[in-house]
């Protein structure tokens, strides 16, 4: 049973998202946080592997919370707006992955098992919006290093970072899928990423990738 917390600050939104997490048998609302703070209290004392993440909020917004709680839960971030500007700002903080609020029901219980399972929730065009957004801030090099990664690492990388999927990287790669699970998997432990959305934020501070 995956565990979910959802945080929002409107209280209608917060019951839909509740009913609709409690209908999948496999899945199981375990709180309800109205900010940010009552979040990062509620991560604490329930545990949840998974927590439904609105952005503005009042006392604490949803960045600062992600950054508190990245560590202890998967974050989902949930937003009104694809190209909101907060949202690479909560990537940054550790979320796994976004997903626009009027997402279709069945796509959202699936993204929950997405980032439960450990993977980002980056669709490729998604993916591309991020690249964007880097291009436009000039404060996105960080001189983070690429210390013990592979050439063959470090072009997988840059495949990811350019929105390709696994079986994409397969075929340009001429490689098997297991190849590809081994080479994302010892990236997501060198580069100290949680998930294929931290691979694509590493990328870009790396500087390997130009829009």
């Amino acid at each position: 049973m995956i565990s979910v917390l959802v945080v929002d600050d409107q209280a209608l939104l917060r019951g839909s998202f509740r009913l609709l997490v409690d209908s999948a048998p496999d899945l199981q609302v375990v709180g309800e946080a109205g900010n940010g703070r009552e979040a990062v209290e509620l991560v604490r004392t329930t545990g949840p592997d998974v927590v439904l993440m609105d952005i503005r909020m009042p006392e604490m917004d949803g960045i600062e919370a992600t950054r508190r709680i990245a560590a202890e839960s998967k974050v989902l971030i949930l937003t009104t707006f694809d190209l909101d500007a907060y949202v690479y700002a909560a990537l940054r903080a550790g979320a796994s992955g976004f997903l626009l609020k009027d997402t279709p029901p069945v796509e959202l219980l699936a993204g929950v098992r997405t980032i439960a399972a450990g993977e980002g929730l980056l669709a490729p065009t998604v993916t591309r919006r991020l690249i964007e957004e880097f291009g436009r801030r000039p404060e996105r090099r960080v001189s983070r290093g690429l210390e013990g990664v592979t050439e063959r690492e470090r072009e997988v990388l840059v495949l990811i970072a350019k929105g390709l999927s696994n079986a994409e990287i397969m075929g340009a790669l001429h490689v098997s899928a297991g190849t590809v699970k081994t080479h994302v998997g010892r990236l997501l432990g060198k580069l100290q990423a949680r998930d294929r959305a931290q691979l694509v934020i590493a990328a870009y501070e790396a500087g390997v990738v130009d829009v």
